[in-house]
């Protein structure tokens, strides 16, 4: 069992197709936003100045919810790995379904319903700030 999965590991940069490398990369990015949001919010809330704020700063800028789309990202790559062996495609339906469930279903909307009922501020924050994508704030 040992002699597999060192074997298994050593071959990953010898043997991986594109596929794999892309998809390792979309889940490496993913697992940055998702360690690097969650520290980000972590700070802010430490601050007692920031009470009653909202968090614009950092990939909160340029994204509402850093955290849902590094898990779509890492979804994403597990599926462009597992389209590198035979019929690995077939299981599109999950990445799919997760990326609909936290940017429209459970995740995004139910999280920002109740946000805009406690800070007054986040409405504008929703109209200058992608909810999903990483994109550049709006202007005015």
């Amino acid at each position: 069992m040992v002699r597999v999965a060192a074997g298994a590991a050593g071959s990953f940069g010898r043997g991986s197709g594109p596929l794999v490398w892309l998809g390792a990369s979309s889940g490496g990015i993913g697992l940055v936003f998702e360690v690097v949001g969650d520290e980000q919010l972590r700070r802010f809330r430490a601050d007692p100045a920031n009470a009653g704020e909202v968090l614009d700063r950092g990939l909160r800028r340029y994204t509402r919810h850093p955290n849902y789309f590094g898990d779509a990202c890492v979804w994403w790559g597990l599926y462009l790995v597992a389209c590198s062996v035979p019929f690995g495609a077939v299981t599109v339906l999950s990445p799919v379904l997760m990326t609909w469930l936290l940017a429209r279903g459970t995740g995004k909307p139910l999280l920002e319903r109740g946000i805009a009922k406690r800070r007054p501020a986040y409405a504008d924050y929703v109209r200058r700030t992608s909810g999903f994508l990483p994109l550049p704030p709006k202007r005015g």
